[in-house]
């Protein structure tokens, strides 16, 4: 997700080269070895701040789920030299040691690393993403400070951290890292809400659109830590509303922080929406087309095989599916540190006793078979239960935006019921006649 995390897995160099991580380590290295030498020219590292630039370059979107929230990078440049890195805190590698179970676990381990900025220019321009150059407007101390906090960062022993999608990730690094140079002025400054009412659902669903399936998922994943009303401030966690906040932020003289912004490569793939996809509609139609299918299905099963077929496939299908949906659910909330995920009110639509249904209605493809009374109450508890989950939704005590999933199981719990019904009543008429 999320710079998810960012889910964020995200937009990160070492995942583009296979050799980054290698070449941040060095770098670092070289970096401080720089510092030993005497030399007629400075570098970054000992130049004075009144010779250093910084900028902050943002990139655009790409296309693997990694990259759909962007990135970004402070730019150090040494302007008597020329020399010029990027620093950035979104480097993570797929070959580190049990890096996909960390990942199920929720505990991540990213690295702060640093390189040319030339490489980051001929990478992202390539692959067709834009990159944009904010001037930062700072005093040579404060130039001096961020770049000894950053040279001090990608040191080995210093560059790892935990990576959380929305609280702690490559921006809100960045982020911090400014306001760290500000004393705590930037923070100050965007502590107002967001200007349009965004959540960390809203931007994941908006950045995730482009990947319809990722973006159900994930919003079906997400909890209600993820429907809190974000500030300019935590909204920042996402490279481009970092930004936007910056170009409207002031600098400790009282000036605007951004002293001048430039594309240097435009976006050449897609851009996500200014707003989030509404999510009702496609779920509500979806759910209502299931929840008929089970009740033409059921009504038609003496007539044609294929619908007792059908009613028998798509209902196990359907309680398989949601079951597992709820016992991932429950993992993620006891089992794994993902806290965005927990304590998920879909669980009032989705659990594992969805699964008690499976055996019988796959007995149902059978000619003459009837629904239990098992597993007429068995439906029958599962859809109080997605009830239940939409009277909720009047109370302040359900703060999760869940609305869309409701419309989608209520209908389709409602149909499997119905379908039930009908296939128990009309085989004891059948009997009875």
């Amino acid at each position: 997700m999320m710079c998810a995390d960012h889910c964020s897995a995200t937009h990160t160099m070492s995942a583009q080269h296979p050799f980054a991580s290698l070449f941040a380590w060095a770098l670092a290295a070289m970096l401080l070895c720089t510092l030993s030498p005497p030399r007629a020219d400075a570098g970054i590292v000992d130049a004075p701040g009144a010779d250093l630039r910084v900028d902050l370059y943002t990139y655009g979107p790409g296309t693997v789920y990694w990259e759909r929230f962007g990135h970004d990078a402070l730019v150090i440049t040494d302007t008597a030299s020329g020399e010029a890195y990027a620093f950035n805190y979104g480097t993570f590698d797929f070959n580190q040691n049990d890096f996909y179970l960390n990942f199920a676990r929720g505990v991540m381990i990213y690295r702060a690393a640093a390189w040319p900025v030339a490489d980051d220019l001929q990478e992202y321009s390539g692959a067709g993403r834009s990159i944009t150059d904010e001037r930062l407007n700072l005093t040579p101390n404060q130039r001096a400070r961020l770049r000894d906090f950053l040279v001090w960062n990608v040191q080995p022993e210093h560059a790892r951290y935990r990576y959380r999608y929305f609280a702690d990730n490559c921006t809100t690094r960045v982020r911090d890292a400014l306001d760290r140079v500000l004393d705590g002025s930037l923070r100050a400054q965007l502590a107002g809400p967001a200007a349009h009412g965004e959540t960390y659902r809203s931007e994941t669903d908006r950045l995730m659109s482009g990947q319809p399936w990722l973006m159900y998922v994930l919003d079906l994943g997400l909890g209600p830590y993820a429907d809190q009303p974000l500030t300019r401030w935590t909204g920042a966690f996402i490279p481009a509303r970092l930004m936007q906040e910056l170009r409207g932020a002031r600098g400790s003289n009282g000036k605007p922080l951004v002293q001048a912004d430039a594309v240097l490569s435009p976006q050449r793939l897609p851009s996500p929406p200014a707003t989030p996809p509404d999510l009702r509609w496609p779920l509500l139609i979806a759910g209502l087309v299931l929840g008929t299918a089970f009740i033409a299905s059921a009504w038609l099963r003496n007539q044609y095989a294929v619908e007792r077929w059908w009613f028998a496939g798509a209902g196990a299908l359907y309680t398989t599916l949601a079951g597992t949906a709820g016992a991932l659910l429950l993992v993620l909330w006891f089992a794994t540190a993902h806290r965005a995920a927990w304590a998920n009110e879909n669980l009032w639509l989705f659990n594992p006793g969805a699964w008690l249904l499976i055996p019988g209605l796959l007995r149902l493809r059978r000619p003459g078979a009837g629904a239990s009374r098992f597993m007429l109450w068995t439906a029958g508890v599962l859809t109080t239960l997605a009830l239940i989950g939409l009277l909720t939704k009047l109370t302040p005590w359900a703060p999760q935006h869940n609305l869309p999933w409701i419309l989608f199981a209520l209908p389709a719990w409602l149909g499997l019921l119905a379908g039930l019904w009908l296939m128990r009543t009309r085989k004891s008429m059948a009997i009875s006649a």
